[in-house]
């Protein structure tokens, strides 16, 4: 009891404790997991002027992305279209309900019947579009295929977006025009036109040496014109690469290996317990399976000619006789030993034409219903047929040939090789006399075959080849690891550019990287490297290992470029050449003191030139090039004026009009207005979503997930 009372008079106490412990508990556990927002921040890829994009949400749909681009497309490549994909939607969204864009049933309707409509599956025997068999459809797939029907609502839905789209753009395009007054201009920007001569001294009169550009010059520029300037956050980095290669022993180890397959091998059979002797290459009657189970490469089963074979070795391989052997021989990376299996005279090319009859269960039998042993009774009917009247091989492909590429061309195939097609109807094909007609049976169905022309025969062989690749031992993977290691642990203390040069490795500089990069000169998509130099606690100097396709890179973090105005360093290759004009026309300036063109050419070193007929719409300079500045300042004079010195684009020009034409009047401009109008509305679609796009607020955290 006395020690519950004490408790009772502590309890206030105890309380404050407690509720203390667990702050410091809550407290710790955000810290932990960077903030109060951490977890929400962790599921949120966007937030797009407040709306959220959920990051389950976004890698679905980055899953379907890639399925539907194929294996050769890459995560960053799905994750950048699904990006815009989503930016897109959520700022087009929100013009829609600010505006109350709705779309009603029918509008959909019409959307679907304009793109349905050329589709046979839903038009009548008009060929016109029958809504009931589109219902009848979608009743179908509704009760038979989930995900077909699945797939036909997100088609609806997408077509409802469309129709919101299109309603949208529509209402802005309709405020976008062109005044009368608009259309005059074009037509005199187009029409009138001013003839002049000109002299020009050009930039490069001036060496670049004799004006120098500092860095307060260049800094001043850039804050002059700093939305030229501004940039995003980037890295530059510095790498070298060490690729896996084989040693000379591993060569030589693969080569030993390849060359004694050629010999007979005596092996202990544990279930006779006696020595069987294994025929070698050379004389093994099963060479196909002897290939199969001892090379990198399958057997081939074709004929070749001597223009067939690797240039280097053509002529040894191609005078061999039937059974004889040849090698080892190396052919790119790898060692080979070949045997001539077979040698014949036959065409090296022929023309042929098929009709391929399928059946159910084949590739191309999806729409039959015949077994496979009506398929064969029918080519049969079919060969037959032609056998007696050759006439009739083109109607026949056009009814019962399955192969849809050339069945409306009488089944014509064309020239083609040996090896070309699928071993049993190219073997009918070289074996067989022009004329003959046939079946063979593929993979495909039965083919009835018609060889209509052959060339002359020629010899030709049929070639068993053991390949190996000659590939990096373990040991000299190991030794490449331990190489690799030294430097990069020596890198981390020594100068990274020195110690390449020691180690006889080039140093790849890469310059402004983007945080949503994943391609590193050189190297390819490295998206791993591009990670680790954007982390948070990442400095300049910092060097890391990476594993790569072909070996390794090590990489250093050169610069750490912030998010704002590029660096001076950065900029000066645009802004120098832009001062150092404006520098050499201030120069060129001062040494023009005459009002004469002809006194100004002869103190310049430079002639004088005519030009006719220049528009403003067209102000280009015959053997100068563009220069609106220029022929501007022309139509701004009287004629048989002079103009002050003027910078242009190449040089500094002194210009006299010699004659104006106005082009006359017109009644009205109303054509070239809705000339403007028509340019002006093209471009309202993209003009109009990167307008909004720039007003948004768009918080991007892919670069935390991909």
């Amino acid at each position: 009891m006395a020690v519950l009372n004490k408790i009772r008079q502590r309890s206030v106490v105890l309380i404050v404790v407690i509720a203390l412990a667990l702050f410091s508990f809550v407290l710790a556990d955000v810290i932990r997991n960077g903030g109060m927002v951490s977890q929400k921040s962790q599921n949120v890829i966007a937030v797009i002027n407040g709306e959220e994009i959920e990051r389950e949400q976004f890698a679905r749909q980055v899953e379907s992305y890639q399925r539907n681009l194929g294996p050769n497309a890459s995560t960053a490549q799905a994750v950048s279209m699904v990006w815009d994909m989503n930016v897109r939607q959520a700022l087009l969204e929100e013009q829609f309900e600010e505006l109350g864009i709705r779309v009603e049933e029918a509008q959909v309707r019409e959307m679907m019947r304009r793109e349905m409509g050329q589709n046979p599956n839903f038009t009548n025997e008009a060929g016109v579009f029958d809504e009931n068999k589109l219902r009848e459809y979608v009743a179908t797939i509704q009760s038979t295929s989930p995900q077909a029907y699945q797939q036909w609502l997100d088609f609806e839905t997408s077509i409802a977006k469309a129709a919101r789209e299109q309603i949208y753009f529509n209402m802005v395009r309709a405020g976008v025009g062109a005044t009368l007054l608009e259309g005059e201009q074009a037509y005199r920007f187009a029409s009138d036109n001013v003839d002049l001569e000109f002299v020009n001294i050009p930039f490069t009169s001036i060496p670049d040496s004799e004006v120098e550009v500092t860095k307060a010059e260049i800094r001043k520029y850039m804050k002059a014109h700093p939305e030229r300037f501004r940039t995003e956050a980037s890295r530059n980095i510095q790498y070298v690469q060490y690729t896996e290669t084989a040693s000379v022993e591993d060569e030589a180890e693969v080569e030993a290996e390849i060359e004694a397959l050629l010999d007979n091998k005596v092996e202990y059979n544990p279930v006779t317990q006696k020595n069987d002797t294994l025929p070698g290459f050379s004389e093994t009657g099963d060479w196909e399976t002897f290939v199969n189970e001892n090379s990198d490469i399958r057997y081939s089963d074709r004929f070749l000619f001597r223009n067939n074979l690797p240039a280097a070795y053509a002529e040894e391989l191609f005078n061999l006789n039937e059974g004889e052997t040849y090698g080892p021989y190396k052919e790119n990376n790898s060692w080979k030993i070949s045997r001539v299996v077979d040698v014949e005279q036959i065409p090296d090319s022929a023309q042929a034409r098929h009709i391929l009859v399928a059946y159910q269960g084949s590739p191309v039998g999806a729409e039959t219903t015949r077994s496979k042993a009506q398929a064969e009774e029918l080519a049969d009917s079919i060969a037959n047929v032609v056998r007696r009247n050759n006439d009739k091989f083109a109607e026949l492909a056009l009814e019962f040939s399955a192969d849809a590429s050339n069945r409306e061309e009488a089944g014509e195939l064309g020239w083609f090789g040996p090896g070309t097609m699928v071993p049993a109807f190219n073997d009918f094909v070289f074996t067989n006399n022009a004329g003959t007609v046939g079946v063979v049976e593929t993979e495909f169905g039965y083919h009835v075959i018609d060889i209509q022309e052959q060339t002359e025969e020629e010899k030709a062989i049929k070639l068993a080849t053991v390949t190996r690749e000659v590939l990096p031992s373990e040991k000299s993977l190991n030794d490449l690891f331990t190489e690799v290691t030294r430097f990069e642990l020596a890198a981390r203390d020594g100068d990274f550019v020195t110690l390449a040069g020691e180690n006889n490795k080039e140093v790849r500089p890469v310059r402004q990287i983007q945080e949503l990069e994943e391609s590193i000169p050189g190297i390819g998509a490295q998206r791993q490297i591009v990670q680790w130099a954007f982390e948070d606690d990442v400095e300049v100097g910092q060097i890391k290992r990476f594993d790569v396709a072909s070996g390794y890179v090590v990489a250093q973090v050169t610069a750490v470029n912030k998010e704002g105005l590029q660096s001076v360093e950065a900029a000066s290759s645009v802004v120098i050449p832009i001062l150092q004009k404006e520098k050499k026309a201030e120069i060129i300036k001062q040494r023009i003191n005459s009002n004469s063109l002809q006194e100004i050419a002869q103190n310049q070193g430079v002639e004088v030139q005519t030009a006719s007929s220049l528009s403003r719409s067209s102000p280009t300079l015959p053997g100068v090039g563009s220069e609106p500045m220029v022929v501007g300042t022309a139509f701004a004079l009287e004629e048989g004026a002079i103009s002050q010195p003027v910078a242009g684009q190449k040089g500094v020009f002194v210009i006299e009009v010699l004659q104006k034409t106005n082009a006359p009047s017109m009644d009205s401009y109303s054509s070239y207005a809705s000339r403007e109008t028509a340019a002006k509305r093209a471009s309202v679609n993209t003009e109009v979503f990167e307008a909004l796009k720039e007003s948004a607020e768009i918080e991007d955290n892919r670069a935390r997930f991909y």
